[in-house]
């Protein structure tokens, strides 16, 4: 019988590996890739997962019962643990990738000294308790300056790391040598690594991404085709170089993979969980049944309610952000809205 192949081991066994000692929190289909793709380059890789059952059934099978089932760790390469505490000690590197809902139950159980450690946003979301980023939350909450944050933008889907088809990350830090620190343990023979300073454009838009993928989502289900959909994200790009630049001003080119590449792939693809929120929504589901039928986190759900407000303080004009609103929270009819929506858009 042929033996199981380890496909989360480095394509090359000579290569070697660092000494950083990283850790991920959280158990999904994207910390599991990214646990994928820190074991190509580190020793170890300490994990943080949510409970005892599903440390127990990695141990037990070498691979997540739940999430990313194909990608096997050799588990010498793995240290598991329920601890958040145990894991931030051990580490100097610590990759936040739990859903936004869940960060700060798992953040507020923290009691360790973790001031010269450096935090690594995987999280494409906002927090609800405190209706803002990560790198606010972990800077107001928590006193961690942006000086020891860093945020990974895609695209970069889970599914497409586990079968090792080439990806890419954008990984924005305002330390250089953070950036440099971070590139070289993530890239890898299919993981393609560039860096930016641009922390929060870099967060907002990864959150952007989300509502507008389940605009997509919508017009697909409602029967719109790929000219309208080419349509719909040409002018999902402007609403987020409007967005962003109403929040934070920096240089910043949105043609850039980590801005209309993430954008493109989850407004697209079939492995994107909010485009298929919205696909299910324009296909009739109420938004309750569609948001219970999915086994996986819709990001963009919870942050529509937070952009839309932030975009109506500041006085923005952006149709797609305001139509995917009303459909989601306002339980507008989302074939009429798209209807309307169509004439404002060019």
């Amino acid at each position: 019988m042929a033996k199981k192949k380890i496909i989360s081991e480095s394509s090359n066994p000579k290569k070697n590996k660092s000494d950083v000692s990283v850790g991920v929190v959280g158990s999904g289909s994207f910390a599991t890739a990214i646990v994928k793709m820190l074991v190509e380059n580190c020793k170890v890789v300490h994990w943080c997962v949510r409970s005892e059952f599903v440390k127990g059934a990695i141990e037990l099978r070498g691979h997540n019962p739940t999430y990313l089932t194909a990608a096997h760790f050799n588990l010498k390469s793995l240290k598991l643990t329920t601890d958040i505490n145990e894991l931030v000690s051990a580490c100097d590197v610590i990759v936040l990738a739990t859903p936004s809902i869940y960060l700060s139950d798992t953040l507020d159980k923290m009691t360790c000294d973790y001031s010269e450690k450096i935090f690594v946003s995987a999280i494409k979301g906002i927090i609800p308790k405190v209706n803002d980023v990560v790198a606010h939350y972990l800077r107001d909450e928590f006193k961690i300056g942006f000086r020891n944050q860093a945020v990974i933008a895609g695209p970069c889907h889970a599914e497409e790391v586990a079968m090792e088809r080439l990806s890419y990350l954008t990984i924005a830090a305002a330390e250089e040598a953070t950036a440099e620190k971070l590139e070289r343990i993530f890239s890898s023979d299919f993981i393609k690594v560039q860096t930016s300073k641009d922390i929060l454009g870099n967060e907002y838009s990864a959150i952007l991404k989300n509502i507008f993928a389940i605009g997509a989502g919508i017009a697909s289900g409602l029967g719109y085709g790929d000219n309208f959909t080419a349509v719909f994200v040409s002018n999902a790009i402007r609403e987020m170089e409007i967005f962003l630049e109403a929040i934070y001003e920096a240089p910043r080119d949105v043609n850039e993979s980590a801005y209309l590449g993430d954008l493109l792939v989850t407004a697209y693809s079939l492995f994107s969980r909010n485009r298929n929120l919205g696909n299910l929504i324009g296909k009739g589901y109420t938004v309750k049944s569609a948001i219970q039928s999915m086994n996986m986190v819709a990001e963009g759900y919870y942050a529509a309610d937070s952009i839309y407000k932030t975009a109506k303080q500041k006085n923005l004009k952006l149709p797609i952000i305001d139509t995917v609103y009303a459909i989601l929270y306002e339980g507008k009819n989302a074939e009429k809205q798209f209807k309307k929506l169509t004439a404002k858009l060019n």
